[in-house]
């Protein structure tokens, strides 16, 4: 792969991407949190995926070994390992395409169909999670604050989701510094969801409102 698209981008943007062998080297450095399949991974500039696409593939390889056996539980971990992969991206090429490759991933992986719940809950999830925006402004392409829904697996098929403001977060964890004014607070002060919503099947994300299609 070349790491570059254009001199333009490069010019205009910056981009340039990262060798497979750098995120390779980078990643084995919190090895043992790629390898989890809760553990939750925010690429502030994630152009195509270089590094989220192999993130989801150590996770799926440990929903594999732990769950591999049962259909039930594979199908939902591996949801659960997409929606724990998060992005933000200023180019929207670059995002539609990190989309469609964490996509293909996790259908690969489950033998999904367009036209499965399944398949259409995880491009769901994908618009909630991979943003079109600027990391550094923290705000999407339609200018409203960045916003990043929280999953969380609760069992039996049912997903948990809270919504929570990127500047709110990065700001409020300033305050666990020794000695600052607000070190006092509880972490239920500070993390306070935008949003909270009633658990959801994958038949529900399936259905849910999506503005990606």
């Amino acid at each position: 792969m070349s790491l570059i698209k254009s001199k333009a981008r490069v010019a205009d943007h910056g981009e340039v991407f990262t060798p497979a062998w750098m995120v390779e080297a980078m990643l084995d450095l919190v090895k043992g949190e790629t390898e989890r399949i809760d553990s939750r991974f925010l690429e502030p500039a994630c152009g195509s995926g270089n590094f989220l696409v192999r993130i989801l593939q150590r996770k799926l390889a440990a929903v594999e070994l732990k769950f591999g056996k049962s259909d039930f539980e594979k199908r939902h971990y591996a949801l659960l390992a997409l929606m724990c992969t998060y992005g933000i991206e200023l180019l929207v090429d670059n995002i539609a395409e990190c989309r469609t490759s964490l996509l293909e991933i996790l259908a690969d992986y489950l033998n999904l169909e367009e036209s499965d719940d399944l398949y259409q809950a995880a491009f769901y999830v994908l618009s909630q999670n991979l943003i079109h925006g600027d990391a550094l402004t923290m705000r999407a392409s339609d200018g409203n604050p960045i916003t990043f829904a929280e999953w969380g697996y609760l069992g039996k098929g049912k997903f948990q989701r809270r919504d929570f403001r990127l500047d709110v977060l990065t700001g409020a964890s300033a305050y666990s510094a020794e000695g600052d004014l607000f070190a006092h607070l509880g972490k239920h002060e500070i993390f306070t969801p935008t949003k909270t919503y009633p658990p959801m099947t994958v038949s529900e994300l399936a259905a849910a409102p999506n503005e990606a299609r």
